[in-house]
């Protein structure tokens, strides 16, 4: 049952106030006094406070209230407190509502508006507790993953990559082949990286080759190796990549390229583990873990007849996807922020951009224009037009100039659940946010 803390010297308006919570199944407790209110909040957990601002008959100043609510804000940053006086001033009512007080009521209240008000800040009380716990067993989860493992240095905050990163730990220590599939610029040759330095054969070599960047008249000697004079140019022996893998790991990026004469030959030695250089007759044996990738649809290209099925089989033993930036959002500020040098800093505005840009180039795109904005930035904030992203086709802001809950559910990421530090981040004051979480009805539980 929540608990809200009364602070009112008048005991006929205190009395009123907790017969109406406890008809509503509200628990709560009277101070008459400021320093009794901070001795309740010091000895036991409170929710909610409804202060009075007038703590003497002969005043209507509300300077005692002023000075209350704000030993509450710098005690307690994140206790909703509700204003409730007689003596209505709008010049303080606008300062503290700016200064984080959830809202401003007049005596008498309206039974049905206060109690409206008193569940809502609830509900997204409750709400932040439960993020801050998500929050916390993410953290607890994403330590215990970097601790076990070797990441490479990924910078990651999305369940969707946590997800795959441990896939990845997971099937690392197999002796199976793993194809990694996703578009172009995801990350895929970092995560081949992470299944070499946390399999059984880490100390061995890490070899990659995009087969996309080789000619298809070269793809062999690339693969297999090349005696001298086994082609135009061949004027020495050639060790090729299975050689140089072997006792670590091939990693055949953009599989879906290879032609079909390769493919053949790459089928044999994975069935084999052996193989010949080109240009001789001796059989050679390697003994190589292979981790292939494609951003290509290879089911599509067996159909087509342009990828043999049973290398798919071969290479397919754990196929591992890596998302597109665009469905994993909340990696989107971490890695501009990496990506930025020391003393370049993202404005909100230029923040908001990033998170509605579709990414088709996905990471690699954002590396590019973060490095770029550093280049074109004059000070050390980033601003929209140092990023020359083209600005979304609605406008990046509500027309009231709020955030939307794309951009504050990161903000909370970010801030770990700490609302105040969020609506600061977001250039807003406390009470703004918790009015916007409330319209958006946004669940973090």
């Amino acid at each position: 049952m929540p608990n809200v803390l009364i602070i009112d010297d008048n005991e006929a308006v205190a009395t009123a106030l907790e017969v109406l919570l406890s008809l509503h199944e509200i628990r709560s407790v009277h101070a008459d006094s400021p320093r009794a209110g901070m001795d309740v909040l010091a000895r036991e957990p409170i929710d909610l406070v409804i202060q009075d601002m007038n703590f003497h008959a002969d005043t209507t100043s509300g300077e005692e209230g002023v000075a209350l609510f704000r030993q509450i804000r710098a005690e307690h940053p994140d206790l909703p407190v509700i204003l409730l006086t007689a003596w209505t001033h709008l010049e303080s009512a606008v300062e503290l509502i700016k200064a984080g007080a959830a809202d401003y009521l007049a005596k008498p209240w309206d039974d049905q508006k206060l109690l409206a008000t008193i569940n809502n800040l609830l509900e997204l009380g409750e709400s932040r507790h439960q993020l801050a716990q998500a929050t916390q067993g993410e953290r607890q989860r994403r330590s215990a993953l970097e601790r076990a493992f070797d990441l490479r240095g990924t910078i990651y905050a999305d369940p969707a990559s946590e997800a795959a990163l441990t896939l990845a730990c997971q099937v690392a220590r197999a002796d199976i082949p793993v194809l990694i599939t996703g578009p172009n610029g995801a990350g895929k040759e970092r995560y081949a990286e992470i299944l070499h330095y946390n399999s059984a054969v880490k100390s061995g070599p890490f070899v990659a080759l995009n087969c996309g960047a080789i000619p298809a008249e070269l793809i062999e000697a690339e693969l297999f190796g090349a005696d001298a004079g086994a082609y135009t140019g061949a004027n020495k022996p050639r060790e090729g990549k299975f050689e140089a893998a072997d006792g670590g790991t091939l990693f055949l990026d953009e599989i879906g390229t290879l032609p079909l004469a390769g493919q053949v030959k790459l089928l044999r030695i994975l069935e084999t583990g052996r193989f010949e250089r080109l240009g001789s007759n001796r059989e050679r044996s390697v003994k190589v873990r292979i981790v292939s990738a494609t951003n290509a649809d290879l089911p599509v290209l067996i159909a087509e007849g342009r990828f043999r099925e049973d290398l798919f089989y071969r290479l397919n033993g754990i196929e591992l996807r890596v998302p597109p930036l665009a469905q994993r959002p909340r990696d989107i500020l971490p890695l501009a922020r990496h990506f930025l040098p020391e003393g370049k800093r993202l404005g909100e505005a230029a923040t908001r951009l990033l998170q509605r840009h579709p990414w088709p180039g996905n990471v690699r795109e954002l590396r590019n224009v973060m490095q770029r904005a550093a280049l074109l930035a004059h000070g050390e904030l980033i601003e929209p037009a140092d990023l020359a992203l083209p600005m979304p086709a609605q406008p990046a802001l509500t027309p009231s100039d709020e955030p939307d809950r794309a951009c504050i559910e990161a903000a909370l990421e970010r801030c770990g659940g700490v609302l105040a530090q969020a609506a600061a981040e977001l250039g807003m004051s406390r009470q703004a946010l918790y009015r916007r979480l409330d319209r958006l009805g946004i669940s973090r539980g």
